[in-house]
């Protein structure tokens, strides 16, 4: 079998370390992302299995110049294979060429315009000027003598460079983010035209080899999925069952932090399938272990705790040995999982999950995916269209989406509510155009009238964006009628709301989810 072309990200702690490997994808080449300071030898053992046709050095929140900085074993340069350097990436090659690396006078986090010296290579297509998208602190000021600068700003006298003779590069940027405005003609140029990669790879490799991975692991035992009825928990429930038929039981935790309807939609949904199909009712529990519980990460870890002891409740009396989920890579990187990355916030199903586990294996068929490429994958599988192109639900629901103490009537709240959003986006055909769409209950009261009186209630935020991936996302230009018809029912339709507001925050700086 012909070896697949793959570029390797070195991952040194960016949040956007995996995008970069996605955005490959989208060419039809596999990119896989590893440890930044991967050692020659066990580079040599991914070559065995891959045809190493380049490597990209991520972004990451080190300094170049700390001791403790993360650094790449210097062998990788003398393989002859090109490299790009983004962000940290670049500063570091800059670094170890001998180039000078120091704490700009002004940092740059945002939108930038860069002046393009050179527009040929890694940079053709690309106009004197560009909007781009910046987020360092650090600047390349000076280069060794085997290196030209390709384009600068106001801020950042060096931020890309080539070297004169090697396929090495730097951008300071970052291409792979859609503010980016031609940040793909930068990766197609370097993936295409300076590593010739060939564009063999597709979902389908992907499929085949989850299936065979799943099957691998689980063998003769019995497992438990965890099944939300999102699409990432219910398509890593169809790739489980073709792999280990009924030897797969899907279940359904109830905690009572769901949509309205959602427990009904999910089980007349489910109970169609060929798997066993199991509904667990714990909502008195959960709301219990609640109590008091303000700090979202506490909320997060509480509730991932929870799923697991529920999960292991019915892996106990099925006999079932490992639990199969839906994670994927947002999941995992805003939950600070990589060895140089940060920690933005606890996932349930990621850092939520307790320490001591009575499962043999927690097993992650779709660890390495972004949304976009779930949905294609339960396209493929023919999963139905509603759960296919359902918005994204965090696996703690509601918890996450009332800030402060959860109660029973904040819970009743925050669900009529999400209620509404939910039905004036879709009552306008706007449901595929956004990426999510929902309310949070904020822990801010504020005065208000109602029928003439003096109203004190709460304030109810609406956060709705469009995004491809979830990494980076865009507040939506949401029609003035459409969010004055949601503001009208919300106040008028739950008594206890006196004020509306609309959160125009992108992603980054703010994170999808408020909690």
């Amino acid at each position: 079998m012909m070896k697949l072309d793959i570029i390797v990200v070195l991952d040194f702690g960016g949040q956007y370390a995996h995008l970069i490997a996605r955005r490959i994808r989208e060419f039809n080449v596999y990119s896989e992302v590893v440890n930044g300071d991967i050692s020659s030898e066990e580079f040599q053992d991914v070559k065995k299995e891959f045809n190493i046709k380049g490597i990209i050095l991520s972004g990451g929140p080190s300094s170049v110049y700390n001791e403790s900085s993360p650094k790449i074993d210097e062998r990788l340069l003398d393989e002859n294979i090109p490299i790009l350097g983004l962000c940290y990436g670049h500063q570091l090659l800059a670094f170890i060429a001998g180039g000078q690396v120091n704490q700009g006078t002004k940092r740059e986090y945002g939108i930038a315009y860069v002046k393009v010296n050179n527009s040929s290579g890694i940079l053709k297509g690309l106009g004197k000027s560009e909007k781009v998208w910046m987020s360092h602190g650090d600047v390349v000021t000076e280069l060794s003598k085997d290196y030209e600068i390709l384009a600068y700003t106001e801020n950042c006298p060096v931020a890309a460079f080539m070297h004169k003779s090697k396929p090495i590069y730097g951008i300071q940027w970052h291409p792979e983010v859609a503010h980016t405005e031609r940040g793909m003609t930068i990766l197609r140029n370097f993936v295409n035209d300076i590593c010739r990669c060939i564009p063999n790879w597709t979902m389908e490799n992907y499929i085949e080899k989850t299936i065979d991975e799943i099957r691998g692991i689980i063998k003769d035992d019995k497992a438990i999925v965890g099944l939300s009825g999102g699409v990432d928990s219910s398509t890593a429930a169809i790739l489980a069952s073709k792999a280990i038929g009924k030897k797969l039981s899907a279940v359904f935790v109830d905690h009572g932090f769901l949509r309205e309807n959602e427990p009904e939609f999910v089980e007349s949904t489910f109970k169609k399938s060929d798997m066993n199909f199991i509904l667990l009712n714990v909502q008195e529990e959960f709301l219990e272990k609640m109590k008091g519980i303000i700090d979202p990460e506490k909320k997060r870890k509480i509730i991932g705790n929870e799923f697991i002891r529920a999960f292991e409740k019915v892996a106990k009396e099925i006999k079932a040995d490992y639990l199969i989920q839906g994670t994927i890579y947002p999941d995992r990187i805003e939950s600070g999982f990589r060895k140089f990355s940060d920690k933005i916030k606890t996932h349930h199903n990621v850092g939520g999950i307790p320490s001591e586990i009575e499962f043999k294996a927690i097993v992650e068929p779709l660890r390495d995916l972004y949304k976009d490429e779930v949905r294609k994958i339960a396209e493929f599988l023919r999963l139905p269209k509603k759960i296919a192109w359902r918005q994204p639900f965090p696996g703690p629901g509601l918890a996450v989406r009332i800030i402060g103490e959860i109660t029973k009537e904040k819970l009743d709240i925050v669900k009529k509510a999400d209620k509404i959003v939910t039905d004036e986006v879709e009552r306008k055909g706007l449901d595929e155009k956004y990426w999510q769409y929902f309310a949070i209950l904020t822990d801010t009261k504020s005065t208000g009238v109602k029928g003439d009186a003096r109203a004190y209630g709460y304030t109810m935020a609406i956060r709705i964006v469009e995004s491809k991936e979830a990494m980076t996302a865009n507040f939506a230009d949401v029609p003035y009628e459409v969010l004055e018809r949601m503001s009208t029912r919300i106040t008028n339709e739950i008594p206890e709301v006196t004020r509306v507001v609309y959160d125009i925050t992108h992603k980054p700086a703010a994170t999808i989810e408020w909690e």
